[in-house]
Protein backbone atom coordinates (compact mmCIF):
# COMPACT_ATOMS: atom_id res chain seq x y z
CA UNK A 1 0.00 0.00 0.00
CA UNK A 2 1.45 3.39 -1.00
CA UNK A 3 1.83 6.36 1.32
CA UNK A 4 -1.10 8.22 -0.22
CA UNK A 5 -3.50 5.32 0.38
CA UNK A 6 -2.30 4.95 3.97
CA UNK A 7 -2.72 8.68 4.61
CA UNK A 8 -6.15 8.84 3.01
CA UNK A 9 -7.43 5.80 4.91
CA UNK A 10 -6.13 7.10 8.25
CA UNK A 11 -7.37 10.67 7.82
CA UNK A 12 -10.67 9.55 6.33
CA UNK A 13 -11.16 7.05 9.15
CA UNK A 14 -10.30 9.70 11.74
CA UNK A 15 -12.80 12.07 10.14
CA UNK A 16 -15.55 9.42 10.18
CA UNK A 17 -14.68 8.59 13.80
CA UNK A 18 -14.81 12.23 14.95
CA UNK A 19 -18.04 12.82 13.03
CA UNK A 20 -19.53 9.71 14.66
CA UNK A 21 -18.69 11.01 18.14
CA UNK A 22 -20.19 14.43 17.34
CA UNK A 23 -23.30 13.00 15.67
CA UNK A 24 -23.96 10.55 18.49
CA UNK A 25 -23.34 13.31 21.05
CA UNK A 26 -25.89 15.58 19.35
CA UNK A 27 -28.42 12.76 19.31
CA UNK A 28 -27.88 12.01 22.98
CA UNK A 29 -28.35 15.68 23.86
CA UNK A 30 -31.61 15.83 21.90
CA UNK A 31 -32.81 12.61 23.52
CA UNK A 32 -31.80 13.49 27.07
CA UNK A 33 -31.37 17.28 27.01
CA UNK A 34 -33.73 17.94 29.94
CA UNK A 35 -32.12 15.15 31.99
CA UNK A 36 -28.73 16.67 31.23
CA UNK A 37 -29.89 20.03 32.62
CA UNK A 38 -31.29 18.40 35.77
CA UNK A 39 -28.05 16.48 36.32
CA UNK A 40 -26.05 19.71 36.10
CA UNK A 41 -28.42 21.48 38.50
CA UNK A 42 -28.10 18.61 41.00
CA UNK A 43 -24.30 18.89 40.80
CA UNK A 44 -24.29 22.07 42.86
CA UNK A 45 -25.65 20.33 45.96
CA UNK A 46 -22.59 18.30 47.02
CA UNK A 47 -19.10 17.34 45.74
CA UNK A 48 -20.09 13.66 45.41
CA UNK A 49 -23.03 14.65 43.22
CA UNK A 50 -20.67 16.86 41.26
CA UNK A 51 -18.44 13.87 40.44
CA UNK A 52 -21.49 11.84 39.42
CA UNK A 53 -22.86 14.70 37.30
CA UNK A 54 -19.56 15.21 35.49
CA UNK A 55 -19.37 11.49 34.76
CA UNK A 56 -22.96 11.23 33.50
CA UNK A 57 -22.70 14.32 31.29
CA UNK A 58 -19.50 12.98 29.70
CA UNK A 59 -21.13 9.60 29.06
CA UNK A 60 -24.09 11.38 27.43
CA UNK A 61 -21.89 13.68 25.34
CA UNK A 62 -19.33 10.94 24.60
CA UNK A 63 -16.53 13.45 24.99
CA UNK A 64 -14.86 14.92 28.05
CA UNK A 65 -13.89 17.94 25.96
CA UNK A 66 -17.58 18.70 25.40
CA UNK A 67 -18.46 18.28 29.07
CA UNK A 68 -15.51 20.35 30.31
CA UNK A 69 -16.38 23.15 27.90
CA UNK A 70 -19.96 22.98 29.20
CA UNK A 71 -18.71 23.20 32.80
CA UNK A 72 -16.46 26.15 31.91
CA UNK A 73 -19.48 27.78 30.27
CA UNK A 74 -21.55 27.40 33.44
CA UNK A 75 -18.74 28.89 35.53
CA UNK A 76 -18.23 31.71 33.04
CA UNK A 77 -21.97 32.43 33.11
CA UNK A 78 -21.81 32.83 36.88
CA UNK A 79 -24.20 29.91 37.39
CA UNK A 80 -21.57 27.70 39.03
CA UNK A 81 -18.67 28.56 41.33
CA UNK A 82 -15.31 27.17 40.30
CA UNK A 83 -15.18 25.24 43.60
CA UNK A 84 -18.42 23.47 42.66
CA UNK A 85 -16.96 22.76 39.23
CA UNK A 86 -13.91 20.90 40.59
CA UNK A 87 -15.68 17.59 41.36
CA UNK A 88 -17.39 17.78 37.98
CA UNK A 89 -14.01 17.74 36.24
CA UNK A 90 -13.07 14.61 38.17
CA UNK A 91 -16.33 13.01 37.09
CA UNK A 92 -15.79 14.09 33.48
CA UNK A 93 -12.48 12.24 33.46
CA UNK A 94 -14.22 9.12 34.77
CA UNK A 95 -16.91 9.38 32.11
CA UNK A 96 -14.42 9.00 29.25
CA UNK A 97 -13.68 5.42 30.34
CA UNK A 98 -17.11 4.29 29.06
CA UNK A 99 -16.17 4.95 25.42
CA UNK A 100 -12.77 3.33 25.86
CA UNK A 101 -14.46 0.13 27.08
CA UNK A 102 -17.01 0.26 24.24
CA UNK A 103 -14.22 0.51 21.68
CA UNK A 104 -12.40 -2.43 23.29
CA UNK A 105 -15.28 -4.77 22.44
CA UNK A 106 -15.34 -6.41 18.99
CA UNK A 107 -18.21 -4.35 17.61
CA UNK A 108 -16.39 -3.19 14.46
CA UNK A 109 -17.67 -6.16 12.40
CA UNK A 110 -21.23 -4.93 13.01
CA UNK A 111 -20.59 -1.27 12.07
CA UNK A 112 -22.51 -1.46 8.77
CA UNK A 113 -25.65 -3.15 10.20
CA UNK A 114 -25.62 -0.60 13.03
CA UNK A 115 -25.46 2.20 10.45
CA UNK A 116 -28.40 0.67 8.58
CA UNK A 117 -30.46 0.47 11.79
CA UNK A 118 -29.74 4.12 12.59
CA UNK A 119 -30.61 5.18 9.04
CA UNK A 120 -33.84 3.17 9.17
CA UNK A 121 -34.96 4.92 12.37
CA UNK A 122 -34.10 8.34 10.96
CA UNK A 123 -35.78 7.99 7.55
CA UNK A 124 -38.76 5.70 8.15
CA UNK A 125 -40.22 7.15 11.35
CA UNK A 126 -41.87 10.52 11.86
CA UNK A 127 -41.53 10.67 15.64
CA UNK A 128 -38.76 13.03 16.69
CA UNK A 129 -37.69 10.90 19.65
CA UNK A 130 -37.22 7.83 17.44
CA UNK A 131 -35.27 9.97 14.94
CA UNK A 132 -33.00 11.13 17.77
CA UNK A 133 -32.42 7.53 18.88
CA UNK A 134 -31.64 6.70 15.25
CA UNK A 135 -29.08 9.51 15.24
CA UNK A 136 -27.42 8.04 18.34
CA UNK A 137 -27.26 4.58 16.75
CA UNK A 138 -26.00 5.94 13.42
CA UNK A 139 -23.27 7.93 15.20
CA UNK A 140 -22.34 4.81 17.17
CA UNK A 141 -21.93 2.88 13.92
CA UNK A 142 -19.83 5.70 12.44
CA UNK A 143 -17.43 5.46 15.37
CA UNK A 144 -16.64 1.83 14.59
CA UNK A 145 -16.62 2.34 10.82
CA UNK A 146 -14.04 5.06 11.38
CA UNK A 147 -11.96 2.80 13.62
CA UNK A 148 -12.06 0.03 11.00
CA UNK A 149 -10.97 2.46 8.27
CA UNK A 150 -8.12 3.81 10.42
CA UNK A 151 -7.06 0.26 11.24
CA UNK A 152 -6.88 -0.58 7.55
CA UNK A 153 -4.69 2.46 6.96
CA UNK A 154 -2.40 1.78 9.93
CA UNK A 155 -1.93 -1.95 9.32
CA UNK A 156 1.03 -1.63 6.90
CA UNK A 157 3.07 0.08 9.65
CA UNK A 158 3.44 -3.33 11.30
CA UNK A 159 6.14 -4.11 8.74
CA UNK A 160 7.91 -0.75 9.12
CA UNK A 161 11.02 -1.12 11.25
CA UNK A 162 11.38 2.67 11.55
CA UNK A 163 7.88 2.93 13.04
CA UNK A 164 8.53 0.00 15.40
CA UNK A 165 11.78 1.64 16.57
CA UNK A 166 10.01 4.99 17.11
CA UNK A 167 7.30 3.39 19.23
CA UNK A 168 9.96 1.51 21.22
CA UNK A 169 11.42 4.83 22.35
CA UNK A 170 8.11 5.61 24.06
CA UNK A 171 8.53 2.48 26.17
CA UNK A 172 12.13 3.40 26.98
CA UNK A 173 11.41 7.10 27.55
CA UNK A 174 7.85 7.55 28.90
CA UNK A 175 8.15 11.37 28.84
CA UNK A 176 8.25 11.25 25.02
CA UNK A 177 5.12 9.09 25.08
CA UNK A 178 3.34 11.64 27.28
CA UNK A 179 4.34 14.45 24.90
CA UNK A 180 3.13 12.44 21.89
CA UNK A 181 -0.22 11.69 23.54
CA UNK A 182 -0.69 15.30 24.65
CA UNK A 183 0.17 16.66 21.20
CA UNK A 184 -2.15 14.31 19.31
CA UNK A 185 -5.07 15.03 21.66
CA UNK A 186 -4.55 18.78 21.24
CA UNK A 187 -4.63 18.32 17.46
CA UNK A 188 -7.86 16.28 17.34
CA UNK A 189 -9.39 18.15 20.33
CA UNK A 190 -10.77 14.91 21.75
CA UNK A 191 -9.19 12.51 24.24
CA UNK A 192 -11.88 9.98 23.27
CA UNK A 193 -10.66 10.05 19.67
CA UNK A 194 -7.01 9.93 20.73
CA UNK A 195 -7.59 6.90 22.96
CA UNK A 196 -9.64 5.24 20.21
CA UNK A 197 -6.74 5.67 17.76
CA UNK A 198 -4.32 4.32 20.39
CA UNK A 199 -6.50 1.24 20.91
CA UNK A 200 -6.70 0.68 17.15
CA UNK A 201 -2.91 0.90 16.84
CA UNK A 202 -2.52 -1.54 19.72
CA UNK A 203 -4.91 -4.09 18.18
CA UNK A 204 -2.98 -3.82 14.89
CA UNK A 205 0.20 -4.69 16.78
CA UNK A 206 1.78 -1.27 16.34
CA UNK A 207 1.95 -0.44 20.04
CA UNK A 208 2.68 -2.60 23.08
CA UNK A 209 1.16 -1.97 26.52
CA UNK A 210 4.34 -0.43 27.98
CA UNK A 211 4.48 1.97 25.00
CA UNK A 212 0.76 2.74 25.12
CA UNK A 213 0.53 3.72 28.81
CA UNK A 214 2.60 6.96 28.64
CA UNK A 215 0.72 7.98 25.47
CA UNK A 216 -2.55 7.30 27.30
CA UNK A 217 -1.49 9.51 30.20
CA UNK A 218 -0.56 12.24 27.71
CA UNK A 219 -4.04 11.99 26.18
CA UNK A 220 -5.45 12.91 29.59
CA UNK A 221 -3.27 16.03 29.72
CA UNK A 222 -4.13 17.00 26.15
CA UNK A 223 -7.84 17.04 26.87
CA UNK A 224 -7.36 19.82 29.44
CA UNK A 225 -6.22 22.20 26.70
CA UNK A 226 -9.79 22.37 25.40
CA UNK A 227 -10.90 23.77 28.76
CA UNK A 228 -8.00 26.23 28.75
CA UNK A 229 -8.97 27.46 25.27
CA UNK A 230 -12.60 27.77 26.38
CA UNK A 231 -11.51 29.94 29.32
CA UNK A 232 -9.59 32.46 27.20
CA UNK A 233 -11.31 35.82 27.57
CA UNK A 234 -13.66 34.33 30.16
CA UNK A 235 -14.21 35.32 33.78
CA UNK A 236 -11.73 34.83 36.61
CA UNK A 237 -13.79 31.91 37.91
CA UNK A 238 -13.72 30.18 34.50
CA UNK A 239 -9.93 30.57 34.27
CA UNK A 240 -9.58 29.07 37.74
CA UNK A 241 -11.80 26.13 36.79
CA UNK A 242 -9.71 25.43 33.67
CA UNK A 243 -6.50 25.63 35.72
CA UNK A 244 -7.91 23.12 38.23
CA UNK A 245 -8.57 20.67 35.39
CA UNK A 246 -4.96 20.99 34.21
CA UNK A 247 -3.61 20.49 37.74
CA UNK A 248 -5.68 17.34 38.28
CA UNK A 249 -4.58 15.60 35.11
CA UNK A 250 -0.94 16.69 35.23
CA UNK A 251 -0.68 15.60 38.88
CA UNK A 252 -2.29 12.26 38.03
CA UNK A 253 0.11 11.72 35.13
CA UNK A 254 3.16 12.44 37.29
CA UNK A 255 1.94 10.00 39.97
CA UNK A 256 1.30 7.24 37.44
CA UNK A 257 4.63 7.75 35.67
CA UNK A 258 6.41 7.29 39.01
CA UNK A 259 4.67 3.95 39.58
CA UNK A 260 4.49 2.95 35.89
CA UNK A 261 5.76 -0.65 36.39
CA UNK A 262 3.15 -1.19 39.14
CA UNK A 263 0.39 0.24 36.93
CA UNK A 264 1.40 -2.08 34.10
CA UNK A 265 1.40 -5.09 36.43
CA UNK A 266 -2.07 -4.21 37.76
CA UNK A 267 -3.44 -3.81 34.22
CA UNK A 268 -2.02 -7.19 33.16
CA UNK A 269 -3.58 -8.78 36.28
CA UNK A 270 -6.94 -7.19 35.44
CA UNK A 271 -6.70 -8.51 31.89
CA UNK A 272 -5.91 -12.05 33.03
CA UNK A 273 -8.68 -11.94 35.64
CA UNK A 274 -11.47 -10.25 33.68
CA UNK A 275 -10.35 -11.07 30.14
CA UNK A 276 -9.70 -8.93 27.10
CA UNK A 277 -7.09 -8.08 24.48
CA UNK A 278 -4.69 -5.12 24.47
CA UNK A 279 -7.50 -2.70 23.55
CA UNK A 280 -9.30 -3.78 26.73
CA UNK A 281 -6.04 -3.42 28.68
CA UNK A 282 -5.81 0.21 27.54
CA UNK A 283 -9.42 0.68 28.68
CA UNK A 284 -8.52 -0.90 32.06
CA UNK A 285 -5.53 1.45 32.36
CA UNK A 286 -7.66 4.47 31.48
CA UNK A 287 -10.28 3.48 34.05
CA UNK A 288 -7.58 2.84 36.66
CA UNK A 289 -5.93 6.21 35.98
CA UNK A 290 -9.13 8.18 36.43
CA UNK A 291 -10.56 6.13 39.32
CA UNK A 292 -7.37 6.37 41.38
CA UNK A 293 -7.11 10.07 40.52
CA UNK A 294 -10.61 10.69 41.88
CA UNK A 295 -9.94 8.74 45.09
CA UNK A 296 -6.55 10.36 45.78
CA UNK A 297 -7.33 13.93 44.70
CA UNK A 298 -10.93 14.29 45.86
CA UNK A 299 -9.81 15.10 49.45
CA UNK A 300 -7.49 17.80 48.02
CA UNK A 301 -10.26 19.83 46.38
CA UNK A 302 -10.17 22.60 49.00
CA UNK A 303 -6.35 22.77 48.82
CA UNK A 304 -6.37 23.01 45.02
CA UNK A 305 -9.06 25.70 45.17
CA UNK A 306 -6.87 27.71 47.57
CA UNK A 307 -3.79 27.36 45.33
CA UNK A 308 -5.64 28.36 42.16
CA UNK A 309 -7.25 31.34 43.92
CA UNK A 310 -3.75 32.57 44.80
CA UNK A 311 -2.42 31.95 41.28
CA UNK A 312 -5.34 33.63 39.48
CA UNK A 313 -6.45 36.63 41.48
CA UNK A 314 -9.71 38.52 41.09
CA UNK A 315 -13.35 38.43 42.13
CA UNK A 316 -15.79 35.80 40.93
CA UNK A 317 -18.92 37.05 39.18
CA UNK A 318 -21.46 34.58 40.56
CA UNK A 319 -25.16 34.86 39.77
CA UNK A 320 -27.65 32.88 41.80
CA UNK A 321 -29.83 30.87 39.48
CA UNK A 322 -33.42 30.52 40.64
CA UNK A 323 -35.45 32.43 43.24
CA UNK A 324 -33.89 33.81 46.44
CA UNK A 325 -36.99 34.66 48.45
CA UNK A 326 -39.89 32.43 47.41
CA UNK A 327 -40.97 29.99 50.12
CA UNK A 328 -43.60 27.43 49.03
CA UNK A 329 -44.46 26.71 52.67
CA UNK A 330 -45.87 30.24 53.06
CA UNK A 331 -48.47 29.96 50.27
CA UNK A 332 -51.11 29.04 52.86
CA UNK A 333 -50.42 32.42 54.50
CA UNK A 334 -51.05 34.89 51.63
CA UNK A 335 -49.91 38.02 53.48
CA UNK A 336 -46.41 36.61 54.08
CA UNK A 337 -46.29 34.83 50.72
CA UNK A 338 -47.12 38.04 48.84
CA UNK A 339 -44.36 39.90 50.66
CA UNK A 340 -41.87 37.18 49.69
CA UNK A 341 -43.12 37.40 46.10
CA UNK A 342 -42.66 41.19 46.13
CA UNK A 343 -39.07 40.74 47.36
CA UNK A 344 -38.45 38.28 44.53
CA UNK A 345 -39.92 40.69 41.99
CA UNK A 346 -37.50 43.35 43.29
CA UNK A 347 -34.65 40.82 42.92
CA UNK A 348 -35.76 40.14 39.34
CA UNK A 349 -35.96 43.88 38.73
CA UNK A 350 -32.42 44.42 40.03
CA UNK A 351 -31.14 41.92 37.45
CA UNK A 352 -33.09 43.75 34.73
CA UNK A 353 -31.58 47.04 35.94
CA UNK A 354 -28.09 45.52 35.62
CA UNK A 355 -29.01 44.36 32.12
CA UNK A 356 -30.06 47.88 31.18
CA UNK A 357 -26.53 48.94 32.17
CA UNK A 358 -24.83 45.99 30.40
CA UNK A 359 -26.74 46.36 27.13
CA UNK A 360 -26.36 50.14 26.94
CA UNK A 361 -22.64 49.93 27.82
CA UNK A 362 -22.26 47.47 24.95
CA UNK A 363 -24.18 49.87 22.71
CA UNK A 364 -21.93 52.82 23.54
CA UNK A 365 -18.57 51.03 23.86
CA UNK A 366 -18.85 48.04 21.47
CA UNK A 367 -17.98 45.79 24.42
CA UNK A 368 -18.85 42.17 23.51
CA UNK A 369 -18.26 41.03 27.11
CA UNK A 370 -21.20 43.19 28.16
CA UNK A 371 -23.23 41.27 25.60
CA UNK A 372 -22.32 37.97 27.27
CA UNK A 373 -23.36 39.39 30.64
CA UNK A 374 -26.66 40.50 29.13
CA UNK A 375 -27.35 37.03 27.72
CA UNK A 376 -26.68 35.14 30.92
CA UNK A 377 -28.73 37.51 33.09
CA UNK A 378 -31.59 37.44 30.59
CA UNK A 379 -31.73 33.65 31.02
CA UNK A 380 -32.03 34.11 34.78
CA UNK A 381 -34.68 36.82 34.38
CA UNK A 382 -36.75 34.45 32.23
CA UNK A 383 -36.30 31.68 34.78
CA UNK A 384 -37.40 33.97 37.62
CA UNK A 385 -40.40 35.05 35.55
CA UNK A 386 -41.57 31.42 35.43
CA UNK A 387 -40.94 30.78 39.14
CA UNK A 388 -42.64 33.98 40.33
CA UNK A 389 -45.66 33.59 38.05
CA UNK A 390 -46.15 30.00 39.25
CA UNK A 391 -45.87 31.17 42.87
CA UNK A 392 -48.35 34.02 42.40
CA UNK A 393 -50.77 31.72 40.56
CA UNK A 394 -50.73 29.31 43.51
CA UNK A 395 -51.40 32.21 45.88
CA UNK A 396 -54.20 33.45 43.61
CA UNK A 397 -56.24 30.25 43.83
CA UNK A 398 -56.53 30.66 47.59
CA UNK A 399 -59.20 32.73 49.31
CA UNK A 400 -57.79 36.29 49.24
CA UNK A 401 -59.25 39.54 50.51
CA UNK A 402 -59.56 42.48 48.12
CA UNK A 403 -56.22 44.03 49.10
CA UNK A 404 -54.35 40.71 48.73
CA UNK A 405 -56.03 39.97 45.40
CA UNK A 406 -55.10 43.42 44.11
CA UNK A 407 -51.50 43.07 45.24
CA UNK A 408 -51.25 39.62 43.64
CA UNK A 409 -52.52 41.05 40.35
CA UNK A 410 -50.20 44.06 40.49
CA UNK A 411 -47.17 41.87 41.16
CA UNK A 412 -48.03 39.76 38.12
CA UNK A 413 -48.12 42.94 36.03
CA UNK A 414 -44.78 44.02 37.53
CA UNK A 415 -43.20 40.67 36.63
CA UNK A 416 -44.44 40.99 33.06
CA UNK A 417 -43.06 44.53 32.79
CA UNK A 418 -39.67 43.52 34.15
CA UNK A 419 -39.50 40.51 31.84
CA UNK A 420 -40.24 42.79 28.89
CA UNK A 421 -37.50 45.19 30.01
CA UNK A 422 -35.14 42.20 29.89
CA UNK A 423 -36.33 41.44 26.36
CA UNK A 424 -35.68 45.03 25.25
CA UNK A 425 -32.17 44.83 26.74
CA UNK A 426 -31.63 41.67 24.70
CA UNK A 427 -32.85 43.55 21.61
CA UNK A 428 -30.36 46.35 22.32
CA UNK A 429 -27.59 43.76 22.69
CA UNK A 430 -28.50 42.17 19.33
CA UNK A 431 -28.60 45.59 17.65
CA UNK A 432 -25.15 46.32 19.09
CA UNK A 433 -23.85 42.96 17.82
CA UNK A 434 -25.20 43.82 14.37
CA UNK A 435 -23.53 47.25 14.51
CA UNK A 436 -20.19 45.74 15.50
CA UNK A 437 -20.38 42.99 12.85
CA UNK A 438 -21.30 45.44 10.08
CA UNK A 439 -19.02 48.25 11.31
CA UNK A 440 -21.91 50.68 11.71
CA UNK A 441 -20.97 53.97 13.38
CA UNK A 442 -23.19 56.85 14.48
CA UNK A 443 -22.44 60.53 14.15
CA UNK A 444 -21.23 62.43 17.20
CA UNK A 445 -24.62 64.15 17.42
CA UNK A 446 -26.46 60.81 17.23
CA UNK A 447 -24.19 59.25 19.86
CA UNK A 448 -24.84 62.14 22.24
CA UNK A 449 -28.60 61.76 21.72
CA UNK A 450 -28.34 58.06 22.58
CA UNK A 451 -26.25 58.80 25.68
CA UNK A 452 -28.81 61.32 26.93
CA UNK A 453 -31.75 58.99 26.34
CA UNK A 454 -29.90 56.06 27.97
CA UNK A 455 -29.20 58.20 31.04
CA UNK A 456 -32.84 59.27 31.42
CA UNK A 457 -34.19 55.76 30.74
CA UNK A 458 -31.80 54.14 33.22
CA UNK A 459 -32.74 56.74 35.82
CA UNK A 460 -36.46 56.10 35.25
CA UNK A 461 -36.14 52.34 35.64
CA UNK A 462 -34.01 52.81 38.75
CA UNK A 463 -36.70 54.99 40.34
CA UNK A 464 -39.39 52.45 39.33
CA UNK A 465 -37.49 49.71 41.13
CA UNK A 466 -36.98 51.97 44.15
CA UNK A 467 -40.72 52.72 44.23
CA UNK A 468 -41.56 49.02 44.11
CA UNK A 469 -39.03 48.07 46.78
CA UNK A 470 -39.91 50.82 49.26
CA UNK A 471 -43.56 51.58 48.38
CA UNK A 472 -42.17 55.02 47.53
CA UNK A 473 -44.76 57.29 45.87
CA UNK A 474 -42.17 60.05 45.46
CA UNK A 475 -39.94 57.77 43.38
CA UNK A 476 -42.97 56.61 41.37
CA UNK A 477 -43.91 60.22 40.53
CA UNK A 478 -40.34 60.89 39.34
CA UNK A 479 -40.69 57.95 36.93
CA UNK A 480 -43.81 59.49 35.41
CA UNK A 481 -42.00 62.81 34.95
CA UNK A 482 -39.03 61.09 33.32
CA UNK A 483 -41.32 59.02 31.08
CA UNK A 484 -42.55 62.27 29.51
CA UNK A 485 -38.93 63.27 28.84
CA UNK A 486 -38.18 59.85 27.32
CA UNK A 487 -41.11 60.12 24.92
CA UNK A 488 -39.96 63.61 23.87
CA UNK A 489 -36.35 62.46 23.43
CA UNK A 490 -37.48 59.55 21.26
CA UNK A 491 -39.52 61.81 18.97
CA UNK A 492 -36.77 64.45 18.76
CA UNK A 493 -34.14 61.76 18.15
CA UNK A 494 -36.17 60.28 15.29
CA UNK A 495 -36.61 63.69 13.62
CA UNK A 496 -32.94 64.59 14.03
CA UNK A 497 -31.75 61.26 12.68
CA UNK A 498 -34.05 61.35 9.65
CA UNK A 499 -32.65 64.82 8.94
CA UNK A 500 -29.08 63.48 9.18
CA UNK A 501 -29.98 60.65 6.80
CA UNK A 502 -31.49 63.11 4.30
CA UNK A 503 -28.35 65.26 4.38
CA UNK A 504 -26.06 62.22 3.99
CA UNK A 505 -24.49 62.48 7.45
CA UNK A 506 -25.80 58.99 8.34
CA UNK A 507 -26.40 55.94 6.14
CA UNK A 508 -29.64 54.02 5.75
CA UNK A 509 -28.19 51.01 7.63
CA UNK A 510 -27.15 53.11 10.61
CA UNK A 511 -30.52 54.86 10.49
CA UNK A 512 -32.52 51.66 10.94
CA UNK A 513 -30.33 50.50 13.82
CA UNK A 514 -30.40 53.92 15.52
CA UNK A 515 -34.20 54.18 15.31
CA UNK A 516 -34.63 50.63 16.66
CA UNK A 517 -32.37 51.52 19.59
CA UNK A 518 -34.46 54.60 20.37
CA UNK A 519 -37.63 52.51 20.17
CA UNK A 520 -36.32 49.90 22.62
CA UNK A 521 -35.20 52.56 25.09
CA UNK A 522 -38.61 54.22 24.86
CA UNK A 523 -40.32 50.89 25.56
CA UNK A 524 -38.15 50.39 28.65
CA UNK A 525 -39.41 53.77 29.82
CA UNK A 526 -43.01 52.64 29.20
CA UNK A 527 -42.55 49.55 31.36
CA UNK A 528 -40.91 51.65 34.10
CA UNK A 529 -43.97 53.90 33.96
CA UNK A 530 -46.29 50.87 34.25
CA UNK A 531 -44.42 49.75 37.38
CA UNK A 532 -44.64 53.24 38.90
CA UNK A 533 -48.38 53.45 38.21
CA UNK A 534 -48.94 50.06 39.87
CA UNK A 535 -47.19 51.32 43.03
CA UNK A 536 -49.37 54.45 43.04
CA UNK A 537 -52.51 52.38 42.51
CA UNK A 538 -51.62 49.98 45.33
CA UNK A 539 -51.03 52.87 47.72
CA UNK A 540 -54.35 54.44 46.76
CA UNK A 541 -56.18 51.17 47.41
CA UNK A 542 -54.45 50.59 50.75
CA UNK A 543 -54.36 54.16 52.10
CA UNK A 544 -57.14 55.79 50.10
CA UNK A 545 -54.85 58.38 48.46
CA UNK A 546 -51.52 58.73 46.72
CA UNK A 547 -50.14 60.43 49.79
CA UNK A 548 -49.96 57.19 51.65
CA UNK A 549 -46.41 56.49 50.62
CA UNK A 550 -43.13 58.29 51.05
CA UNK A 551 -42.78 61.70 49.49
Amino acid sequence: MDVQSILFLFLGGLGIFLFGIKYMSDGLQKTAGEKLRKILEAATKSPIRGVFAGMMVTVMLQTSSGSTVMIIGLVNAGLLTFRRAIPMFLGANLGTTATAFLISFKIGDFALPILFLGTFLIFFFNKKRINNIGQVIFGFGMIFLGLNTMSEGLYPFRDSQAFVDMMATFGQNPILGVIAGTTFTIIVQSSTAAIGVLQTMAVDGLVTLDQALPILFGDNIGTTITAVIASIGATVAAKRAAMIHVIFNVTGTIMFLIILPIVQAVVIWMSSTFGGDIAREIAYAHGLFNSVNVVLQFPLIAFYAYIVTKLIRGDEDIIQHGPKHLEPGLIQQPTFALEKARQEVVHMGSLAKENVAHSTNMLLNNDLKEGERTKRKEEIINDLNTHIMDYLTKIGVRSLNQEQSSMNSQLMHNVTDIERVGDHCENLMELSEYSIAHKINFSEEGTNELKHMIHVTSEAFGYALEALENHDIGAAMKVLELEGQIDSLEKEGRKAHVKRMNTGVCTGASGMVFLDMLSNLERIGDHASNMAESVIQMNQEIYGSAAGGNE
